[in-house]
């Protein structure tokens, strides 16, 4: 019996990652850094700690705690600002019906994301009222293929991880959500998100109907 969902933002929800990306080759850039977008790959579902970690090191860079503060809120205000004019119109397709179906069928809507922007995204989109619970950046140590950001959600949603399906489309928040014994939807690339118990290209078209019997077999 399936009583909540749990979702990821970037890429489930809205397609904020062009804005992390278009951050993080800046901040790359200025460190004489180069970063392509199959570098980025690495980076989604990871925290901005681990993300600059790893820009770093493919650098061969070295740079003392105070520095990557610094850097780290850089990119993060470049975020801010790219990412200011988002709106309702920039939500993946399938999202709001969804959402809308899930609350009137009394299945519980969770956000687990490694996002630290996450209220402020939602709030912009005009589906903030549909959450239940948000874990987000803010609240966990651990981030994904760890599965806290989803056992914190099932905590405070009062569930199981076997109640709920999760809704990623980066492979460390498959892994995460799998880790946590959750069922998971991959939402992309078949071959990328094999982990998942089963992966569609898009949101579109989902309902609870379509999410049972995807998961149903796992």
């Amino acid at each position: 019996m399936i009583k909540a969902c749990l979702f990821d933002m970037d890429g489930v929800i809205v397609d904020t990652a062009k804005f992390h990306f278009k951050a993080w080759q800046r901040l790359a850039d200025s460190l004489s850094i180069p970063f392509t977008e199959e570098q980025n790959e690495e980076l989604k579902g990871v925290s901005r700690v681990e993300s600059l970690e790893k820009i770093l090191a493919w650098g061969q860079i070295q740079l003392n705690n105070a520095k990557k503060i610094e850097l780290m809120d850089l990119k993060n205000k470049w975020y801010l600002d790219y990412s200011a004019e988002v709106n309702a119109a920039d939500m993946l397709d399938g999202v709001p019906e969804f959402l809308q179906e899930l609350r009137e069928n009394n299945i519980r809507i969770g956000l687990g994301s490694s996002s630290k922007n996450a209220l402020m995204i939602l709030e912009k989109l005009g589906i903030l009222h549909f959450f239940d619970t948000i874990i987000d950046g803010n609240k966990i140590h651990m981030s994904k293929p760890h599965p806290e950001v989803f056992l914190r959600g099932a905590t405070e949603l009062k569930l199981e991880p076997s109640e709920i399906v999760v809704f990623e489309d980066a492979l460390s928040g498959v892994e995460a959500a799998k880790a946590g014994g959750f069922h998971c939807i991959g939402i992309g690339d078949a071959q990328v998100l094999a982990a998942a118990d089963a992966v569609v290209p898009s949101m579109e078209g989902m309902s609870i109907e379509r999410m049972v019997s995807l998961v149903s077999n796992d």
